[in-house]
């Protein structure tokens, strides 16, 4: 699925990295964790495909990729390095660099990174090699492994070889990889050496030279280990052969490859004795012991010559068929064997008793075919032989060798082997026609000569019993190979329906799945009418197999215990009622009732891990004709009154469905009629409403103004009386000063009075008193003058205010006196 058209999240975990294409650029950007970012609709992640070479566009989360890493003992094979070396950088954006492509790099490990677009890396373990194992390296970049040839992580091999076991490369000690210098100068494109066991126990190649995997991408490779009476062969790519005799341990040179015949490279000498031989021919002039051989000389070599034969690249055996080694026959005493002179053509007898072995160089040995008339008369009565001829002249005319000769007693187990198993020989060979030592044809039925076979099918067990007591049950699909003392437990079921013991089928397959019971029960209900029901069972068996043959008759022990539970069942309910639900009765009898999960448990037999998953009711029968026909008559009764109902139901349903109808038709017009007039009452109401709002609106706003201005007149009278307030505590604190001022001042004048008294003790009264009417009137003038501002306030004259201070005193004479004057003058 696309991931175009919406923002998207990437996030990248340590040791991950994406490609993300910019479709807008064409550029390939690196991302690597950890990191997240927000990627553009035009942002696209691609995977680099090594196979084609191309990016594939992937969904997001298959985009993400491992970073490689090549752990301790691991390198890196890195396609398209970065010219600069680099890699991209943890947890941020990467452009790419420029690479070098086509080149290639190897990286020995710990080292982790991810990769640019376009490189491909491959993680290779390093190379352990032990002493009998080697590798095949190729140089593949020139300068890079001169360069870097020194770079090369090599451990040397540590390990005592015993002085018996000679190592076989076909290589000086000069071409070891420790001869550096004579390596350095060899490194060419396409050069291979080999890195062998006996020299390097662990390696990893330098940037360069790259180790070459077999045919089955293994890169280590096992020298040929020999034993003494083996050897191996090895072929240059110049043709020619090496002959390896052990016990050796062998390492190719780097054009050579073991010759491998029927999956072995090493093969086992050739035993001769004195009773065979091998025929051999020189396909290359040698000289041995003095004795010069000449291409094409054929020798026959016995045990008398060599016991032990190891071929060489001089030698190419010859076969007749697939016999490598020709055996002596056994000739009896009073016997013979015709002999052919191949030289000479001549043929004559080879008397016994002897062991004669022919030197097929010469010597071939040749029977006598009679005609049927010859044998009539040599052999009169002797059908035997004369079948026998019959029988050689045959395989004369079809081109068949007759039956070999019997070989000596000492050479019979031998040529027995040799009949059985492939030949040993690797050698070069010729293989020629022959008509006597063909091969024998050996014959197997294996159906009758291997172990017992049991094919168990799908759904079926068998119970697997030895003679020690030991049971397993095996379940097919499978084949079954029985152990020597091994048997096959039987069971013998009932059969028949009703099911019965008369006659037992014996049986060693249960069936597990799917099984199938069928059974026929009779029964009697609570009113004595007799049932006959026929049934068919599914069984299968669950849980510990070891259980499930603990019953032998389980199809007996099945319908015995379900015939008791539904004979008790049905005697419990009355026939109408049972045979109206017949098949569920019995469903709920066996399988029990339906669970919440709408499924019936089914019914197990722990005895033998057993249940019943299913039943069919396949029949069911009344015994009594007259009570059948009673309730068939009865059903046919209920049918048509059910039928009758059903007629009337429909008639009713119908009446009301109509009426219905009409009653809607009215009730859908005077809705209609109603929401026209509902809608009228409800648009006068909204224009109604509209104009007490109007009314309301003006009548607020009349309010609000009249509020306002009322709030405003508070406001201004609460101004008004806090000035007042304040103007008159300062006049009551100026009188309140002022009327201490004047009580210390008529103190002081009290005082200056009585000092004048003091003084004018001595004058005459007369004098005192004009003095004190005097000071009075002063006085009284005084206080004139300064209650004035007091007598202004209070609204009243300062006589008024002076005579209601001075009430009861004697000044007050002079007030009234005063204000008399006052009077006077007004008037």
């Amino acid at each position: 699925m696309s991931d175009r058209g919406r923002e998207r999240d990437l996030v990248l975990a340590p040791n991950e990295f994406a490609f993300i294409l910019d479709e807008t650029k064409g550029n390939i950007n690196v991302y690597v964790g950890p990191h997240k970012t927000s990627l553009a609709n035009t942002d696209q992640p691609v995977v680099f495909d090594p196979e084609t070479k191309r990016f594939g566009r992937r969904v997001l989360d298959e985009a993400i990729q491992p970073l490689a890493i090549a752990p301790e003992g691991w390198y890196l094979v890195l396609k398209n390095p970065a010219r600069d070396g680099s890699h991209p950088r943890t947890g941020a954006l990467n452009n790419l660099p420029e690479l070098e492509v086509g080149r290639k790099v190897n990286i020995p490990g710990p080292v982790s990174f991810a990769l640019w677009p376009g490189q491909m890396i491959r993680t290779i373990k390093a190379h352990n090699l032990r002493s009998n194992q080697y590798l095949l390296v190729r140089v593949y970049d020139e300068a890079g492994a001169k360069n870097n040839w020194k770079n090369a992580v090599i451990k040397p091999q540590k390990v005592e070889v015993s002085g018996e076991v000679a190592t076989e490369t076909g290589a000086s000690e000069e071409d070891s990889i420790f001869a550096s210098d004579r390596v350095l100068e060899d490194l060419t494109i396409g050069k291979v050496l080999v890195i062998r066991g006996t020299d390097v126990s662990f390696y990893m190649p330098p940037t360069g030279v790259e180790v070459v995997a077999d045919s089955e991408g293994n890169y280590v490779r096992d020298a040929v280990t020999l034993e003494r009476l083996e050897y191996c062969i090895l072929l240059d790519e110049n043709g020619n052969k090496r002959y390896i005799q052990g016990p050796a341990v062998v390492f190719p040179r780097p054009t050579e490859t073991f010759i491998n015949r029927g999956g072995a490279r090493k093969f086992r000498a050739i035993e001769l004795n004195e009773n065979s031989g091998i025929y051999i021919k020189v396909i290359a002039p040698y000289e041995e012991e003095g004795v010069r051989y000449k291409v094409g000389d054929e020798l026959f070599l016995t045990g008398n010559e060599q016991m032990i034969y190891f071929p060489r690249p001089e030698h190419a055996i010859i076969k007749y068929g697939e016999q490598e080694k020709h055996y002596a026959v056994a000739i009896p005493a009073g016997e013979a064997r015709y002999v052919l002179d191949r030289l000479s053509g001549k043929i004559f007898l080879r008397r016994g008793p002897c062991i004669f072995l022919p030197d097929p160089r010469k010597e071939v040995i040749v029977r006598r075919i009679l005609d049927p008339r010859t044998v009539a008369l040599w052999f009169p009565g002797n059908r035997e032989a004369l079948d026998y001829n019959r029988m050689l002249a045959a395989n004369e005319r079809g081109g068949v060798a007759p039956p070999e000769p019997e070989p000596a007693k000492g050479a019979r187990k031998e040529r027995e082997v040799a009949r059985q198993a492939k030949s040993e020989f690797a050698g070069d060979g010729f293989t020629r026609n022959q008509t006597f030592t063909g091969p024998r044809t050996i014959v197997l039925d294996t159906r009758y000569e291997g172990a017992v076979s049991i094919d168990v099918w799908t759904g079926y067990s068998v119970l697997v019993v030895n003679k020690t007591g030991e049971r397993r049950v095996v379940s097919g699909p499978t084949t079954l190979l029985l152990e020597y003392d091994e048997f096959l437990q039987v069971l013998e079921l009932s059969t028949g329906t009703p099911k019965s013991d008369e006659e037992l089928l014996r049986t060693v397959y249960l069936r597990v799945l799917n099984n199938k019971v069928s059974d026929a029960v009779e029964a009697e209900t609570r009113d004595l009418v007799r049932v006959h029901l026929l049934l068919s069972y599914r069984v299968n068996f669950e849980g510990e197999a070891s259980r499930w043959f603990e019953v032998e008759n389980y199809v007996k022990f099945l319908t015995d215990h379900l015939r008791s539970l539904i004979r008790s069942a049905v005697k419990q309910e009355g026939i109408e009622r049972f045979y109206a639900d017949a098949a569920g009765f019995v469903r709920d009898v066996v399988l029990g009732k339906i669970g919440e999960d709408g499924k019936r448990p089914g019914r197990r037999f722990g005895e033998n891990g057993m249940r019943i998953y299913d039943v069919e009711v396949l029949d069911v029968q009344i015994g009594d004709k007259t009570i059948a026909g009673l309730l068939v008559d009865a059903q046919h009764a209920v049918v048509q009154q059910t039928l009758a109902l059903a007629e009337g139901q429909r008639k009713l349903h119908y009446t009301r469905e109509n009426e219905a109808i009409s009653r809607e038709i009215a009730a859908v017009q005077s809705q209609t009629r109603q929401e026209a007039l509902s809608l009228k009452r409800t648009e006068i109401e909204r224009m109604l409403e509209v104009r007490l709002a109007e009314i309301q609106a003006d009548a607020e706003a009349r309010a609000r103004k009249q509020a306002a201005e009322l709030a405003a007149q508070e406001g201004l009278d609460a101004i008004h009386s806090a000035g007042l307030e304040r103007d008159r505590r300062g006049r009551e604190l100026e009188l309140a000063l002022e009327a201490k001022a004047l009580e210390q001042r008529l103190g002081e004048l009290r005082a200056e009075v009585q000092a004048v008294v003091d003084k004018a003790q001595a004058v005459s009264p007369d004098l005192v008193a004009a003095l004190q009417a005097f000071g009075d009137r002063a006085l009284a003038e005084k206080m004139a003058e300064t209650m004035a501002p007091l007598a202004i306030l209070g609204g009243e004259s300062v006589a008024e205010v002076l005579a209601r201070l001075l009430r009861g005193t004697p000044l007050a004479r002079y007030l009234g006196a005063a204000k008399g004057d006052a009077d006077d003058g007004e008037g």
